[in-house]
């Protein structure tokens, strides 16, 4: 989902059959160590747009309904690239989606998207997958994106956020490290 992005879209390639040009592979196989390192509780601001638990603080209460507001089909751009992701509505306490980025010569990579409620509070599980559907994680293995904090029109997980705008499209931001640098990405949504 690179997350996001995708959403979702958007985060870590732990192994690739083909090297990609600057690296789309490094950037993300970074994010992958920021969405690992990042622990804690109550939210701070990470970046301009994101945000970390502060020391010691716990993981807000949330609903899979706080997140309905996902639920759709949504196109934008990432990356300097263009993506495709959609969320199932809320049923039986979760929420399902896909993330599709797509560059000048087809599809970059896919990832699939499972929202869900553990300990009383929302995660974001992401599992990526290459053109040709070869996973970048391990069989059981996944990013997860733990949320920080809720507000009316957004979620905040660590390192990874997303604003519901007025007119109902949707802002995202993601926290990568590209060489020693800490960055935030924007990934601009619209609604189908």
């Amino acid at each position: 989902m690179l997350l996001l992005l995708s959403v979702t879209g958007l985060v870590a390639m732990v192994a690739s059959p083909q090297p990609k040009e600057v690296s789309m592979k490094d950037i993300l196989a970074t994010t992958l160590l920021l969405a690992i390192a990042i622990t804690g509780t109550a939210a701070e601001p990470k970046t301009e747009h994101t945000f970390q638990l502060a020391k010691g603080e716990k993981r807000p209460a949330a609903t899979i309904d706080d997140a309905a507001w996902l639920a759709g089909s949504w196109t934008g751009t990432a990356f300097g690239q263009r993506f495709e992701e959609v969320w199932n509505p809320p049923s039986a306490g979760t929420m399902i989606g896909f993330f599709k980025l797509i560059g000048e010569e087809g599809v970059v990579f896919y990832e699939l998207l499972l929202l869900s409620v553990e300990g009383g509070s929302l995660s974001l599980k992401v599992k990526h997958f290459n053109a040709d559907f070869t996973a970048w994680e391990e069989k059981a293995d996944f990013v997860n994106f733990r949320l920080v904090k809720k507000e009316d029109d957004a979620l905040h997980f660590g390192g990874l956020s997303f604003y519901l705008r007025k007119d109902g499209s949707m802002d995202g931001y993601i926290v990568m490290k590209d060489g020693g640098e800490v960055r935030e990405h924007h990934l601009e949504y619209t609604r189908r």
